[in-house]
């Protein structure tokens, strides 16, 4: 731990100089400086709180040490004790260091667009898609996050064989990134006169929302149509051409936009996904050169990848990347999805230490 502790005391001394900084009315008058010094202090207040502690508990355990051999009966009764509970505390201390210490993915701050596409199924699955929408939004809204459709594409019967959303919320990915994936629903649809159990699926994509920063997108790139909206079958038709279809050249990716009645608005909401789309291909060439990084993630952006199957007959919810099963589907697509993203990122984390020891 020595050579840890020689970084720790980088963090701690950087800490009290942004303590030092923060209080300084100059700094305060500089809101974008305030702003990025306010976000590393954040960041590093946990480690250096950490740190703190665990320097506190090796005094503690020298104290108990030297109680030991100099002090009398009873004392040193009472130090053995002490000893043995500061070594587990410091045991405990330094796990958790390692885990405040490991690299944090730059993306987990940042706001997200989510796409869900009705799979194998037909109607059930579009009714599915609608579900995991459901579900989702309903999961931001107990988070204080707020969401907006960005795309839409509805079915007869109220089913989604696609949709996109933005969901603005603080941490937002760092939350949702374990979603992506292929979702698998087993349950009696309302059209099936027999009763009988369908299997359908849905898959979703989490994608950090880019900024035009992180994006280069040349407008010679874009080829940019514009066509009148319209819901499920027919409905809700403007007279005016506001609906937008971006199609990106070079990749030949395509997004459309209608949910605004502004040509402009859904231009600007189609550019979103389609920067999204492109940084997500850019991290996923990068990830995918680095074989031990994919082996250490938890199915974080496979696509192709059966993660989770919702059982409606049993009232279970299977997450198959860890092996967690839940008897709490109705709280689980009502949005109470903490339990499950809590036991995906600690597995995470578990995996990224491992590799990091390995």
């Amino acid at each position: 731990m020595f050579a840890l502790f020689e970084n720790l005391r980088v963090f701690e001394n950087r800490y009290e100089e942004l303590n030092l900084k923060l209080y300084d009315p100059a700094t305060a008058a500089q809101r974008d400086l305030y702003a990025s010094l306010m976000k590393e202090h954040k960041e590093l207040e946990p480690i250096v709180e950490t740190y703190r502690a665990y320097c506190r508990c090796q005094e503690d355990l020298a104290g108990a040490r030297e109680l030991l051999e100099e002090g009398q009966r009873e004392l040193r009764e009472m130090a053995q004790q002490e000893i043995r509970e500061k070594g587990e505390e410091l045991s405990r201390l330094e796990e958790e260091l390692k885990l405040l210490l490991l690299p944090k993915d730059p993306n987990d701050e940042k706001n997200v667009i989510v796409e869900i596409r009705g799979g194998a199924g037909g109607e059930e699955a579009a009714l599915f898609a609608y579900t995991l929408y459901r579900m989702y939004t309903m999961y931001a809204e107990k988070k204080g996050w707020k969401t907006e459709i960005v795309g839409l594409n509805e079915t007869e019967l109220g089913g989604f064989k696609e949709v996109s959303f933005l969901i603005d919320g603080e941490g937002a990915y760092s939350r949702l990134k374990y979603e992506s994936g292929v979702h698998r629903v087993q349950r009696v649809p309302e059209t099936e006169a027999q009763g009988r159990i369908h299997t359908s699926t849905a898959t979703v994509a989490v994608l950090p929302e880019a900024e035009e920063v992180d994006v280069d997108i040349d407008p010679k790139d874009l080829q940019i149509d514009t066509f009148r909206s319209s819901g499920a079958g027919g409905q809700h038709i403007n007279k005016t051409s506001s609906a937008i279809r971006v199609t990106h050249l070079p990749t030949g990716m395509v997004v459309e936009c209608q949910d605004e009645r502004s040509q402009y608005k859904n231009k600007e909401k189609a550019l979103k996904v389609l920067r999204a789309r492109l940084l997500d291909q850019e991290r996923k060439k990068a990830s995918d050169q680095v074989a031990q990084e994919r082996r250490s993630q938890v199915g974080t952006g496979d696509r192709s990848e059966r993660i989770r199957t919702y059982n409606f007959p049993q009232g279970r919810v299977t997450d198959h990347r860890i092996g967690l099963t839940l008897y709490k589907l109705d709280e689980i697509v009502g949005g109470a999805l903490d339990e499950i993203i809590d036991s995906l990122a600690a597995a995470d984390r578990a995996a990224q230490l491992e590799a990091s020891q390995g």
